[in-house]
């Protein structure tokens, strides 16, 4: 047993509003300069629909992730070392800029620059590729809300099997939303298919990310990619990730798009697992199997033989106590509530997913009958194929008891809790009835419905003398890429690439402290002198101004 430390995210879906902030503020922390325009780290995807980019889930079409030979043995889907040689320099595996969209802003100057004319000025959309007048016809979030979904969602790749019991009418059919960054994998497919080996997973977090010195753009790690979260940057040349947020991470703070979610539907923690044992759970034959082989993998940090390989193998103390905390082991081994995104690729995702209970309540509803009495609502998920199927298709590899399972846990702690909340004695048969008791039921609802920021991020800072160069560790995303190979070249990147950012731990600890503080003012913990650059304008830190005297001046 080789114990390793992985960073994790657990998505509660049936909290998903599709606001899109996470999508934004990912934007505009990552992505928001020359070569990134049509580039999301972070998506939110309207289903049933096509994703982004469109139809990204069709690996007969894009060959990405893994496939298991007859032999036992795990093969990239786009071919090893000789395919990839002979196909170096043309890629024809790759989606196009039409896939994704072009990206574009508006013609704003003859809004503001029109003179009066008999006719209202038009701002005309505006490629910001090639800079001339297009027809806009797609983008990240085309499908959004079932927009168009008799032309798109139709095409969705999850709906084989089951497109004749699907009515994608768009009064009757049901949507939820799924938010999607890089799944951070165990096995990655996309370190796997990198000819430079710029792709490399950390050992002490397992964060997948992309150095930038060693990346040769040659795009094979897009192919490789089953959920297309590798992206190219045509400027620079280089190839670009989500890096779960890696600074914020070091220091104990949750990423951006976690941060800023308005459902408060995201949780990161730590999980302990056996790396020895990845390999083998990844080629399991069966794809059913592959989501309780994954778990298998996992450890109960809990165990003390556990905690004794764990600190053999290097792990910190304080790193194995944040374990044991960890909400997605929780929700992933404790109640089982918690799903892969496509196990079927074979890449072991560690962004897992609660899937939405909301189309069965929803129907149950218009029925006329209780939607939180549990005997409906179990009756409703034995009887209700089209979303059940359509979720194993995502979460499964198409193996609906473990789907069904999941959702009438979810559906018996509303039923449950319901009678707490409206004064009567709970009933416990309603958890016993889903494999539960009423004391786990009690606290799964409390992480899912009112946990606290602390309990919903439970990450361990990292260690200086584990970390190479902590106080500035920016050399392993695009932020600062050297564009001239000795010195940053705003030139050569354009003005919209902006100024190298420095990424200083010190900035961080500024944050974290401002984040976890009771007080609207900054933490006076170490309150020597203000710096007016860290304060955020509330309240009225110790030093900003001088003490008053006994009269109420100063």
């Amino acid at each position: 047993m080789r114990v390793m430390a992985q960073m994790a995210m657990v998505m509660n879906l049936d909290k998903c509003i599709g606001c899109h902030t996470c999508s934004v503020t990912c934007k505009q922390a990552w992505t928001n300069r020359t070569g990134t325009e049509y580039v999301w780290f972070n998506n939110v995807e309207t289903r049933p629909g096509l994703g982004y980019p469109r139809t990204y889930e069709d690996q007969d079409e894009w060959e990405g992730g893994w496939v298991r030979k007859p032999n036992g043995r795990l093969a990239l889907r786009a071919g090893g070392r000789v395919k990839k040689l002979l196909s170096i320099f043309s890629n024809p595996k790759l989606p196009s800029i039409e896939d994704y969209y072009e990206p574009w802003t508006y013609d704003y100057e003859t809004l503001l620059n029109s003179p009066q004319t008999d006719t209202f000025p038009v701002a005309r959309p505006k490629s910001l590729i090639s800079g001339k007048d297009m027809n806009v016809e797609w983008s990240a979030n085309w499908d959004d809300d079932l927009g168009g979904s008799q032309e798109h969602a139709a095409r969705d790749v999850m709906l084989k099997g089951i497109e004749d019991k699907v009515k994608l009418e768009f009064e009757q059919t049901f949507m939820f939303y799924l938010p999607r960054i890089c799944e951070h994998c165990l096995n990655p497919s996309c370190a796997a298919s990198c000819p430079s080996g710029a792709i490399y997973k950390r050992a002490e977090d397992g964060i997948v990310l992309v150095d930038q010195d060693r990346c040769r753009g040659w795009r094979m790690c897009v192919s490789g990619c089953p959920y297309k979260k590798v992206y190219f940057n045509h400027k620079t040349g280089k190839a670009e990730k989500c890096t779960f947020c890696y600074p914020r991470i070091e220091v104990g703070i949750p990423t951006v798009c976690s941060e800023t979610c308005v459902g408060r539907l995201r949780y990161i923690g730590l999980m302990l697992y056996d790396a020895d044992a990845v390999l083998e759970a990844a080629a399991v034959e069966d794809e059913h199997d592959l989501y309780e082989a994954q778990r298998g993998v996992f450890l109960d940090p809990r165990d003390p033989e556990v905690e004794r390989a764990a600190l053999a193998a290097g792990i910190e103390a304080d790193w194995i106590e944040a374990a044991k905390k960890s909400p997605v082991l929780r929700l992933i081994t404790d109640y089982k509530v918690a799903l892969p995104l496509h196990p079927e690729y074979r890449t072991m995702p560690m962004v897992w997913y609660i899937p939405p209970l909301s189309p069965v309540v929803d129907v149950v509803k218009e029925t006329g009958q209780d939607a939180e009495d549990r005997g409906n609502l179990f009756a409703a998920i034995d009887t209700l194929r089209i979303p059940v199927e359509y979720l194993a298709n995502l979460f499964t590899a198409g193996d609906v008891e473990p789907v069904d399972g999941v959702l009438k846990k979810l559906a018996a702690m509303r039923s449950y809790m319901r009678d707490i909340n409206l004064g009567r004695e709970p009933d416990a048969s309603i958890p016993a009835a889903v494999g539960m008791t009423e004391e786990e039921m009690y606290e799964m609802f409390r992480l899912l419905a009112i946990a606290k920021y602390a309990d919903r991020y439970v990450i361990p800072p990292a260690h200086a003398e584990q970390a190479h160069a902590l106080e500035e560790l920016a050399t392993d995303c695009a932020v600062d890429f050297d564009a001239a190979g000795s010195h940053y070249d705003q030139a050569l990147l354009g003005e919209g690439a902006g100024y190298p950012t420095p990424v200083a731990v010190e900035n961080f600890r500024m944050l974290q402290d401002r984040q976890t503080s009771d007080s609207l003012a900054a933490p006076d913990d170490k309150a020597s002198r203000v710096n007016l650059l860290n304060w955020d304008g509330r309240g009225t830190p110790e030093g900003l101004f001088p003490p008053r005297d006994g009269t109420g001046g100063r």
